[in-house]
């Protein structure tokens, strides 16, 4: 029987963590199209708003169903804001490992957004839901997202050499693809102590203390 992630909430302070759903289809799309996100993902460029519909309305919800991810709007508590994704992938219940990755909208930035988005979806998945490892896999030249990693507590387990396709913008404004390599990082439930702590002293968000 294939194991599946809930359909949850995950609150911080500043932070809702909660499904995909259509209203985000507008701020999905303008996250999506920014020039960052389209050179360190693999996401369609130009992204559309039937492109975001049906990420929202047909694969968020098969790639739970069939136990394979989960996909978590980051949306600010005061204002409902979208202000990120938080996605699992590649999940292994046997393992009890899964891939973590997690992309911030252009105005966002800066806020920590990301390590508190990623811790806390960290500490659900090993207190919750049992599991004893997250992966996380950082293009070479993206040094933000391995800041991110750094910051919840991960550890870099190596180089996957040539093996991450990022994008570049060529001189007639398309995007091209680039290679270049994967920096591997792993998260384990012992690596976790004191990070939230460490965040907080640096100021990269406040402590978290309940959520649903």
């Amino acid at each position: 029987m294939t194991s599946t992630f809930p359909n949850i909430s995950i609150s911080t302070e500043r932070l809702v963590l909660r499904p995909l759903d259509e209203d985000d289809v507008a701020a999905l799309t303008a996250m999506m199209n920014d020039e960052q996100v389209a050179a360190w993902t693999d996401v369609p460029q130009p992204f559309t708003e039937d492109g975001a519909l049906t990420w929202i309305t047909e694969y968020a919800p098969t790639e739970r169903t069939a136990g394979r991810g989960l996909d978590l709007a980051v949306t600010e508590f005061l204002t409902q804001r979208l202000v990120g994704i938080i996605q699992l992938g590649k999940t292994n219940w046997h393992v009890r490992s899964t891939e973590l990755s997690y992309i911030v909208a252009p105005w966002a930035r800066g806020e920590g957004y990301a390590s508190e988005a990623a811790l806390a979806t960290a500490q659900w998945l090993f207190t919750d839901q049992k599991f004893e490892r997250i992966e996380l896999r950082t293009a070479a030249d993206n040094t933000a997202s391995q800041q991110v990693a750094q910051k919840i507590g991960c550890i870099s387990e190596g180089v996957l050499r040539n093996a991450c396709i990022a994008r570049t913008r060529a001189e007639d404004d398309t995007w091209i693809d680039v290679r270049t390599d994967f920096i591997v990082w792993s998260l384990l439930p012992e690596d976790l102590e004191g990070a939230g702590e460490q965040l907080a002293d640096s100021g990269g968000f406040t402590t978290y203390s309940d959520w649903n």
